[in-house]
């Protein structure tokens, strides 16, 4: 391991490690995650592009890597900040280490970092940019670096992470169509899709209703992906579009935020987001709590859905009170912020698929 290795945040800390052996240097929004399990569901979720990974668990690599556990075809994350990172696995169904994983995609990450401290500090003083850097640059030119970095206010992110030509998923001779918008899209929402006898056509980004309109589809979906949900203009005309022919929608995290903005409902940056497996939501309808899985850092305005006289909220998050779920009132739309396809996760809300379903029922 090469002891030199910095974390140098936008607000000049300085936080140091020992790089696993991938050189080079790497900027991201940094950021945590507190799962327990499930680094390679999280390394490859799309919704993590541009952004530096600090994993609270003690230990990264112990079970190594399986390829029918990932997201998407490759790590999204910018990089990866851990405590212990295992070069050797344990895991009777492992395929390879972690270590080869990265190296393969040339994915920097730092070990032996005092990650206790680090995630106090981003719990304090929120999310924000920062460099990992392995080079021997000095702080200076690190800086120089980050000062020419975006803030992710603003910043749209889902063109880079978005198929570039409409594919196909499940049997074409399922009974429910569904087109769904590809923003970030998990690979488990699609299997949790596919399992309830649905073909999907996955479309990219900036698709239009009239294009999406020829699948002739049951259903609609909006993915979760990275990113400010505002500057997403194709996707809330979209969204404007089925929703004002009343066709059945469905959204999850990114795709929930775009459903808010194209209502006029604005969405904010949070200090530093939900990201875990272990966040608890109310289900106001039945009274339950759930545990979910969670990963954004923006967030839909609470009040402003209060306030709107189409909408009615159906999940709050425990911890801190902001909007989880809400659906509109006189329209076959509904939309939630964490991750039903628990991948990874608990399965507790697995159920807003066949809500879904459900919803295709009644409005066909």
């Amino acid at each position: 391991m090469n002891t030199n290795t910095i974390i140098l945040l936008e607000d000049g800390t300085q936080f140091y490690g020992k790089s696993i052996g991938i050189q080079g240097h790497v900027t991201g929004e940094v950021c945590f995650n507190t799962g327990m399990t499930g680094y390679q569901e999280i390394f490859t979720d799309p919704s993590y592009y541009g952004q530096l990974m600090v994993t609270t668990n003690a230990h990264i690599g112990n079970y190594g890597v399986n390829d029918k556990e990932v997201e998407s075809n490759s790590v999204k994350i910018s990089g990866l900040i851990c405590k212990n990172f295992s070069f050797n696995h344990s895991r009777v169904d492992s395929e390879d280490t972690l270590f080869n994983y990265f190296k393969e995609q040339n994915i920097v990450a730092v070990a032996e970092v005092d990650t206790r401290a680090l995630v106090s500090h981003i719990r304090n003083k929120g999310a924000m940019n920062a460099i990992i850097s392995t080079d021997n640059s000095t702080v200076e030119e690190l800086k120089l670096i980050l000062d020419k970095m975006p803030s992710m206010v603003g910043l749209e992110l889902a063109s880079k992470v978005s198929t570039d030509k409409p594919y196909y998923v499940g049997d074409k001779k399922a009974t429910y169509k569904i087109a769904a918008l590809d923003i970030g899209i998990k690979q488990s929402i699609l299997r949790n899709l596919e399992k309830r006898d649905c073909y999907i056509k996955v479309f990219p980004y900036d698709t239009a209703f009239d294009e999406m309109k020829e699948f002739n589809a049951d259903g609609y979906f909006l993915s979760n992906g990275p990113g400010d949900p505002e500057p997403l203009i194709d996707a809330q005309n979209l969204a404007k579009e089925l929703i004002k022919r009343g066709l059945p929608l469905f959204g999850i995290c990114l795709g929930h935020q775009v459903i808010a903005q194209a209502n006029g409902i604005k969405t904010y940056k949070m200090h530093n987001g939900h990201r875990g497996i272990n966040h608890p939501v109310i289900n106001l309808n039945t009274g339950k709590a759930e545990v979910t899985s969670q990963n954004h850092g923006f967030v839909v305005d609470k009040q402003q859905v209060e306030n709107h006289q189409e909408f009615e909220i159906t999940h709050l998050h425990l911890n801190d009170d902001t909007l989880a779920g809400m659906y509109m009132k006189n329209k076959p739309c509904f939309s939630v912020q964490y991750h039903p396809e628990a991948s990874p996760g608990p399965h507790d809300s697995s159920y807003l698929f066949d809500e879904f379903i459900d919803l295709i029922k009644r409005n066909n």
